[in-house]
């Protein structure tokens, strides 16, 4: 589903006051290897496979969180982490048949899962497809081996390319390839060769995105050699229209696509939707009513603290805590403007509460700097406001 049809969709239904729809985030923790660049809730695998009773503990979870959302409807689900694919076919056949007993599931459901090439076993991918999972994303990030090896990846370019043809093999042809640039010593002809490379595997749709040292990681603590701000620039300005050319449509700062394959979980997210999150260190955003009650929550990141914590509790778990309105439109804001075609008026006030005057003297000031323009029906960030990004996002700052 398009951006646009997807903000109509929204504005239809909250003028007929329909249910709206929800996503489900689940996050599943463990990695082989946490990688160092990482700054993700992961925790490395310290047995031949993940705690079988963390299936269990994300069930009660859910019920745990279920008289927040029972008249709701569940339209995407995203499985993330850590490393999803290190769980069994069978384990996702049994979630989601237990969500399937406890709430509603659009019949088009969009489910997810996050899987590294490393961790797929030969025929593994027909098992997630018949356990209901019909959209993958591969954490390929780079098809050289000297790159992979610097970012401390467990895969190689060849177990991406297999990756792929059991993906085609099971008949998911809806699948993305994680892909970063401005790594550790790359050069723009490196660059350049990842995306043509990934092009020609012709997934669906590609996240390509910056490497960026986030705090906490270890290569926040020791920087490797990566290429100067000048250098990404470029690395950027020649690789976007490679993409362009094999057919994927930016409409995300990092997301690219073939018509018809942008990722519904993430537009949700980009357009202030509703998302429930279980699991370890999940976060969700739940609208209880607009526009004084937007609560937003947090598990416990520690799994086995989560775990113990589920098991002893017959409410949710984690932190919960409500948006102040004065915030909402920077909330807002800090994802919507994230995309290439913005946002209508009519999706603002109808995913907030509020109207929009709340933004209005913001936007014209953004509009004046060259950042934004209008539309016939709302906003959109311009080219330079799509490369200034954190200043216009902080221009919505109360």
């Amino acid at each position: 589903m398009g951006q646009d049809t997807m903000a109509h969709t929204a504005d239809t239904d909250a003028i007929r006051g329909a249910v709206a729809p929800l996503a489900l985030y689940v996050h599943l923790p463990w990695c082989v290897r946490k990688c160092p660049y990482c700054d993700f809730n992961s925790h490395q695998l310290k047995s031949a496979r993940p705690d079988g009773g963390y299936i269990d503990a994300l069930i009660r979870d859910f019920d745990a969180e279920w008289p927040l959302i029972a008249n709701r409807r569940i339209d995407t689900v995203f499985f993330g982490g850590g490393t999803p694919s290190l769980f069994d076919p069978e384990d996702f056949a049994r979630l989601l048949h237990a969500l399937r007993q406890r709430i509603a599931f659009a019949t088009d459901a969009e489910i997810t899962l996050e899987a590294n090439p490393g961790t797929i076993e030969r025929g593994r991918f027909a098992g997630y497809r018949e356990a209901g999972i019909n959209r993958v994303s591969l954490g390929a990030q780079s098809f050289a081996a000297g790159a992979l090896e610097r970012l401390g990846r467990i895969h190689t370019a060849d177990d991406t390319r297999r990756a792929v043809e059991e993906l085609r093999a099971a008949g998911v042809e809806n699948f993305n390839l994680d892909l970063m640039y401005a790594l550790p010593e790359q050069t723009l002809e490196e660059a350049i060769f990842d995306v043509r490379t990934a092009c020609a595997l012709r997934p669906a749709h590609i996240s390509y995105y910056q490497l960026t040292l986030e705090p906490g990681t270890v290569f926040h603590a020791r920087p490797p050699p990566l290429p100067d701000e000048e250098a990404a620039w470029r690395i950027q300005s020649e690789c976007v229209p490679l993409l362009s050319a094999a057919g994927y449509r930016q409409y995300e700062v990092s997301a690219y696509a073939r018509e018809g394959f942008q990722c519904r979980h993430n537009l949700n997210y980009w357009l202030f939707g509703d998302y429930l999150g279980i699991g370890a260190g999940a976060h969700g955003k739940l609208s209880l009513e607009l526009p004084a009650k937007i609560l937003r929550t947090a598990k416990p990141k520690q799994p086995r603290e989560f775990q113990e914590r589920v098991a002893g509790s017959k409410v949710g778990v984690g932190e919960r805590n409500l948006i102040a309105i004065a915030d909402i439109p920077f909330e807002f804001m800090l994802n919507a403007l994230r995309l290439n075609e913005g946002f209508s008026n009519d999706c603002f006030e109808s995913r907030t509460g509020l109207p929009v005057e709340a933004f209005r003297e913001a936007m014209h000031q953004s509009r004046s700097r060259g950042l934004i323009d209008a539309t016939h029906n709302g906003w959109k960030p311009t080219d330079l406001g799509r490369r200034f990004l954190n200043d216009l996002q902080t221009s919505f700052l109360r």
